[in-house]
């Protein structure tokens, strides 16, 4: 049975990636933090068919023990702090684990599974603020984060194991992707479980930041299926993952608050102290490439994005479920 090994299986795309590919009949290795049960709520639906390590990527022998207790034939690199005020806390750690992490991963496999294929998932965070849009593979990477400083070092890193070792390494550029699994604090889920509290009368008011911020917004389990195919081709190459719209958050509210049947006028306060600066040309992905050689599209739309979150942060709220253990959608990989 082939095997694939996930750093970052207990977060929001390493758990759908996880379903996906205990779906195909692989068996799955996964990498956590820790093995505390409340970590790993995401893992709910797969948590008896995966098996699991703490691993620490800032030591090299915890990352060397993985690779070889696992022997896997696919490995896929989703592990790292994204929420962007926490990377500017901790910009250090934030910087071991996504940059130096990547590192130690791919120096274990020179030595102990260099014939494994290998995905590091990167981000649109990368490009900073970019002069044109939309933004492709091409597009010049200029990152003004700690979190997009790191995942531009990883993704060289593996374009130069590429063209050294050999190695099958490709690097996903991810947009944002969301689902009923994302942390609460980052600003999609924010935004579904306000209007869900308020629907319900447990909240009065959403405190927002810039209404007008646009982003790229897709499904998560969308692009964990691009990174499994990235993994599909005769060459690696690298891929960006994104759905080709720009939205604005004022958007995703208005779609938010109207599945619930909610003006958001009377609820959404525009708070000064929560705004970031923004560049004056959106992040918008180019996927062409990834449409065209991985036969890859989103499957889900905006709108269908936003009412999952919604019903499930409803659904939540009315059956104290575990917030961030929302089912897979049965269609993905169909």
């Amino acid at each position: 049975m082939p095997r694939a090994l996930i750093f970052g299986v207990a977060g929001q795309d390493g758990s759908y990636l996880a379903e996906l590919i205990v779906s195909e009949g692989w068996e799955v290795y996964g990498a956590v933090r820790t093995m505390e049960e409340s970590s790993l709520e995401r893992l709910s639906a797969v948590r008896e068919k995966i098996r699991l390590d703490a691993v620490d990527l800032r030591d090299q022998s915890s990352v060397d023990r993985i690779l070889a207790w696992a022997q896997p034939d696919e490995i896929y690199n989703l592990a790292g702090q994204s929420f962007m005020p926490a990377t500017w806390e901790k910009p250090v750690e934030t910087s071991d684990i996504a940059a130096l992490g990547a590192a130690r991963i791919l120096d274990a496999m020179r030595r102990l599974r260099p014939k494994a294929r290998f995905c590091q998932a990167t981000s649109s965070e990368m490009f900073g603020r970019p002069q044109l849009s939309p933004q492709d593979e091409r597009t010049p990477l200029a990152p003004l984060t700690p979190y997009g400083c790191s995942k531009v070092f990883a993704h060289h890193l593996a374009a130069a194991y590429r063209e050294k070792y050999g190695i099958f390494a490709v690097s996903a550029i991810c947009f944002n992707h969301e689902s009923p699994r994302r942390r609460p604090e980052f600003v999609t889920r924010k935004i579904t479980r306000a209007a869900a509290r308020i629907k319900l009368g447990l909240d009065k008011e959403l405190r927002i930041g810039r209404l007008d911020s646009r982003r790229d917004w897709s499904f998560a389990g969308d692009t964990v299926e691009a990174m499994r195919l990235s993994l599909r081709r005769d060459d690696p190459a690298d891929y960006v993952v994104a759905s080709g719209l720009s939205h604005t958050v004022k958007d995703f509210i208005r779609t938010a608050f109207a599945i619930v049947e909610l003006d958001w006028k009377r609820y959404v306060i525009e708070d000064p102290s929560l705004m970031r600066s923004e560049g004056a040309v959106p992040l918008c992905g180019n996927a062409a490439k990834a449409r065209r050689e991985l036969k890859w599209a989103p499957r889900v739309g905006f709108e269908e994005l936003i009412g999952d979150m919604v019903e499930w942060d409803l659904e939540s709220h009315r059956t104290n479920a575990p917030a961030l253990a929302a089912p897979w959608r049965p269609k993905l990989g169909a």
